[in-house]
């Protein structure tokens, strides 16, 4: 299948990842566990730009942009240097934002997403290193606020911001690269994805080869696939009416689901870089062989691995290593149960009903889905009733086996299921007649019935067999 992309949408990300694993800021010693604590009480000199003050650099910091860069399939540059980049905003206690730019520590990537019709790569252009600016709060809307509070917390925070080509051709595509590249560092272990302001998002978007426009700071996935769907609709709205597309910078209203215009697009030259005189240029190119030794093994890799060593369905390995804590979890399971199995249960349904309650992986214990597996496949309780179990520890807690002997779950054989068929057969003739006359459909209801009278206690494939045994038996 050719995905085609009619309005021409082309769609670029810059992505802020913040390394808030580090001990420290970027440039300074401040502490980088701030996110609970009082506005302003993580701050320094360095941090806040005073005069005299001087940074000197993470070097933990750089090893990470490294990974990161060995991890999203990059070159690494011999030498890196640092920017200054200036301009005026409250939140910029220096005046300026000390980051890279002719000399990005990283460049010319990938990552290959599930696009619109399979596999798609992403291509990098660069990541590099830079630090976070303050974080601006305005009392009331954006738009109409009464004023703004700075705080300077997160001011100097080791941030690399990944910047793809345009090769996103819908929001879908774009969701998928960030959930994409959010699993790989997390499987890096770079950063805490939990904790605000960890992964921003600007996006760059142009549709039939018109003006680029730029959304920025969305904070989540979510976010980016709204806010993108909203501007391909805005603007195909204004090319309608005759209007143009101009280049400009937007901000996204999450709560109104909408971009509002902020400002013209700056472009480099408006930046005015020159490099940074208090912070030499830094050979790395030593480094990276030793980085690529300690690299964990990635999701793609991790895939592989349980397609070939558990032989699980390649949909099934997708789904299980797309987050690094399903992945450990469902391997702790495999030790204990069929693997196969193990992935079924974690991937088709225990995920599903996580995701129903907005829960995460935590919310459950190994060992309590490895006892209903166990239960299962010793023909204890149905599926049916596994999952029954499943839904009842995540919403009222108890052991698996504590619920299955108050809600009397234990498996119904023999005749208990012989007595439900005859009376479903008996109280049901218009079904019995249509499956009679051809109508398959009709037995699915007759053994939904055989079901509610056993209170899915009764394994549904014996029920169909026993159904068709019975209607040839005595009904042909």
């Amino acid at each position: 299948m050719v995905y085609e992309n009619p309005d021409g949408v082309m769609i670029g990300l810059e992505v802020h990842v913040q390394l808030n694993k580090l001990n420290s800021k970027l440039f300074c010693g401040c502490s980088t566990d701030y996110h609970n604590d009082e506005p302003n009480t993580h701050v320094c000199p360095v941090c806040m730009g005073l005069p005299g003050s001087l940074p000197v650099l993470n070097k933990k910091a750089v090893e990470y942009a490294i990974r990161i860069g060995l991890a999203l399939n990059c070159e690494i540059i011999e030498q890196t240097q640092f920017h200054r980049k200036n301009y005026y905003y409250p939140d910029l206690p220096k005046g300026f934002q000390t980051t890279q730019y002719d000399f990005p520590i990283v460049g010319n990537g990938k990552i290959v997403i599930d696009g619109e019709d399979g596999e798609h790569v992403v291509r990098i252009t660069r990541a590099h290193m830079e630090e976070d600016p303050g974080k601006l709060m305005h009392i009331g809307h954006i738009e109409k606020s009464k004023g703004t509070l700075i705080d300077y917390n997160r001011s100097g925070m080791a941030l690399v911001e990944i910047v793809t080509e345009p090769d996103m051709r819908s929001p879908k595509e774009a969701r998928r690269f960030l959930d994409k590249l959010r699993n790989i560092l997390e499987y890096l272990d770079v950063f805490n994805g939990t904790l605000e302001g960890a992964m921003r998002v600007d996006a760059n978007i142009s549709i039939g080869g018109g003006d680029r426009i730029e959304i920025k700071n969305i904070s989540s996935h979510k976010g980016a696939e709204r806010a993108l769907l909203y501007e391909i609709m805005r603007q195909k709205n204004l090319v309608r009416r005759g209007g143009t597309v101009v280049m400009e910078t937007r901000h996204f209203d999450e709560a109104r689901g909408v971009t509002i215009s902020m400002r013209t697009k700056e472009e480099e030259h408006d930046y005015r870089y020159f490099p940074e005189p208090d912070l030499v240029p830094i050979r790395v190119s030593d480094w990276v062989e030793g980085i690529r030794e300690t690299l964990p093994e990635l999701p793609d890799a991790r895939r592989k691995r349980f397609v070939s060593d558990y032989n699980v369905a390649d949909t099934h390995a997708k789904a299980l290593t797309s987050d690094i804590r399903v992945a450990d979890f469902y391997e702790s399971v495999a030790k204990e149960v069929d693997p196969v199995i193990a992935a079924a249960w974690v991937a088709d349904i225990l995920k599903g009903e996580l995701n129903y309650r907005d829960l995460g992986i935590s919310a459950f214990k190994v060992e309590d889905l490895v006892e209903i597996i166990d239960l299962v496949t010793s023909g204890k309780i149905t599926e049916k009733s596994g999952v029954d179990v499943i839904r009842t520890i995540l919403d009222e807690g108890g052991s698996p086996e504590s619920i299955v002997e108050k809600k009397g779950l234990i498996k119904v054989e023999g005749d208990i299921v012989s007595q439900a068929i005859s009376e479903s057969l008996k109280e049901n003739p218009e079904a019995l007649q249509d499956f009679l006359a051809g109508k398959e459909k009709s037995l699915n209801f007759l053994v939904g019935q055989v079901m509610k009278k056993t209170r899915g206690r009764a394994d549904a494939r014996s029920v169909r067999e026993l159904l068709i045994h019975e209607i040839d038996e005595k009904y042909r």
